[in-house]
C-alpha cells in the first residue's frame, strides 16, 4: 500500500527535474528602433519614441534555450522624421494612425537551442509584421546577444515595400518631395526578465 504514494512522487520529481524552465522578459527602456529611406531629393530618416514588448524563454537543461515567442510595438504617433513636423503628419496619414496606431511585430514560429554565447549570433525570426492594417510574413535576419548583466539583446533591420502593405508613400514640401516605395527598419532592442515594472530599466 505505501508502493503507490512512492511512486508518484518519484514520477513528478521527474517531470520537475526535466521540464523546461519558461521565463518572461520584457523589453528594456535602451532601445534604438529607427525607419530609414530615400527620396526624389535626399535620403531620410524616422525615430521610434515608444516601443514596447514581451517574449517568453525557455531554458533547457544543456544550457541552450527556446525563444518561444516575442511580441514587438512601435507607437506610430511617436515617430518623428529628419523633415520636420509636415513629413511626421504625412507619415501618421501614410501609416493610417488614427485606425492602427502601432506596427507590431510577432513571432510565428519558436527559434530552437540558442546557444547562449556572449558574442553574437544570427538567428532566423519568422513572424508576422502589421502595418496600417495589413499582416505579412517576414523571415528576418536577427543578431542575438547574450550579456553578461542577464539582458537579451536582439539587432537587425528589415527591408520591405510600403505598397505591399497598401501604403502610398509619403510625400513633403508641396509634392517636391517624394518618398521613395522600400524603407528599412533598423532596430536594437534588449529584454530583461520581467519581475514587477518597478524593476523594468
Amino acid at each position: 500500500m505505501n508502493k503507490c504514494p512512492s511512486l508518484i512522487a518519484i514520477f513528478i520529481l521527474f517531470i520537475c527535474a526535466t521540464a523546461s524552465d519558461k521565463r518572461t522578459y520584457t523589453l528594456s527602456k535602451d532601445y534604438t528602433v529607427s525607419i530609414n529611406g530615400t527620396s526624389n531629393l535626399h535620403n531620410w530618416n524616422e525615430k521610434v519614441g515608444i516601443v514596447s514588448g514581451d517574449a517568453l524563454i525557455n531554458q533547457n537543461s544543456d544550457g541552450s534555450f527556446d525563444l518561444e515567442a516575442i511580441n514587438i510595438k512601435m507607437d506610430v504617433h511617436s515617430i518623428k522624421s529628419s523633415e520636420g513636423s509636415i513629413m511626421n503628419n504625412n507619415t501618421y496619414k501614410a501609416l493610417k494612425a488614427d485606425v492602427n496606431p502601432q506596427i507590431i511585430f510577432t513571432l510565428t514560429l519558436p527559434v530552437k537551442s540558442i546557444q547562449p554565447i556572449l558574442n553574437d549570433k544570427m538567428i532566423t525570426a519568422k513572424g508576422n509584421l502589421s502595418i496600417a492594417g495589413a499582416s505579412k510574413p517576414v523571415d528576418m535576419q536577427v543578431k542575438i546577444f547574450m550579456q553578461k548583466n542577464g539582458k537579451l539583446g536582439f539587432e537587425g533591420s528589415q527591408t520591405i515595400k510600403m505598397t505591399d502593405y497598401s501604403i502610398d508613400p509619403p510625400v513633403a514640401l508641396f509634392g517636391t518631395l517624394k518618398t521613395g516605395n522600400e524603407i528599412t527598419i533598423n532596430f536594437k532592442i534588449n529584454f530583461v526578465i520581467k519581475t514587477n515594472p518597478a524593476s523594468n530599466s
